[in-house]
């Protein structure tokens, strides 16, 4: 299995103009984060979990060339943006896109690409198949995919078991019984914003209390703030089985 971090930021608390703080302004690369999502590659098999406004230049920048599914954790935009986007592979692939998503979700996305669900279709809006997540395992394309229910804020997620990989993203909360689902994994990667407590998000003492708990071979910080500073200085203090993911990190596992 090869995970790709193809995004690990997002905008919270970050100005959109003209921004002069430290993270803005370095020069390390891995300071430069798109919006949050990640794709999974087993055996031919791509996988990507959510589709934000950078889809298109990370499946680019990535060199994508074929895409088997999207998997969606919740119907926020910097989640759903790009969706827009999948008409390329419907070309490339001559298919429609799998995508999966609770039946929540599957209504904003009927709501934001309205045109992409209508009866008679104008040519060249994506072609998009709808599956939907019910908390029960699912399979694409023979590969188990285990949903794991969160909480961000009061605002139902899902985070994905893939084999040995969890990936859990913009969540705060996690009762025992999902996290059960989580035992096990040798590799996670969640979501913790800044080091400050935050309403929706893991603070990085939480995500690395739950990381303490879950024990894996290796942990990857992604879904990050500038609120949470530097990458070179984060990494220093991180414990030595925990990583701060940063945008175009390919993992093989």
């Amino acid at each position: 299995m090869k995970i790709t971090f193809l995004g690990t930021g997002t905008s919270q608390g970050v100005p959109l103009i003209a921004c002069e703080c430290a993270v803005c302004q370095s020069a390390d690369e891995r300071d430069k984060r798109l919006r949050t999502s990640a794709l999974i590659s087993i055996n031919g098999v791509n996988i990507l979990i959510d589709a934000g406004p950078d889809f298109r230049q990370q499946m680019l920048t990535a060199k994508v060339k074929t895409l088997d599914a999207i998997l969606f954790t919740h119907e926020h935009r910097d989640h759903i943006a790009g969706l827009d986007d999948v008409r390329a592979f419907n070309f490339l692939m001559q298919c429609p896109m799998n995508v999966w998503a609770e039946d929540r979700v599957q209504d904003a996305l009927k709501c934001h690409f309205s045109y992409a669900f209508e009866e008679e279709k104008y040519p060249g809006a994506p072609e998009i198949f709808l599956n939907t997540i019910n908390g029960q395992s699912f399979n694409v394309k023979g590969i188990k995919i285990v949903p794991i229910r969160a909480l961000h804020y009061n605002l139902p997620v899902y985070g994905f078991r893939i084999g040995d990989f969890t990936y859990l993203t913009d969540a705060n909360f996690i009762s025992e019984e999902e996290k059960e689902k989580m035992v096990g994994s040798k590799y996670i990667a969640i979501g913790a914003l800044r080091t400050k407590k935050h309403v929706s998000h893991f603070s990085l003492p939480e995500a690395l209390s739950l990381i303490s708990e879950l024990s894996p071979r290796k942990a990857f910080i992604t879904h990050i703030s500038h609120q949470l500073g530097l990458y070179e200085n984060v990494q220093k203090v991180l414990p030595e089985n925990v990583m701060l993911a940063y945008d175009g990190l390919t993992v093989e596992i």
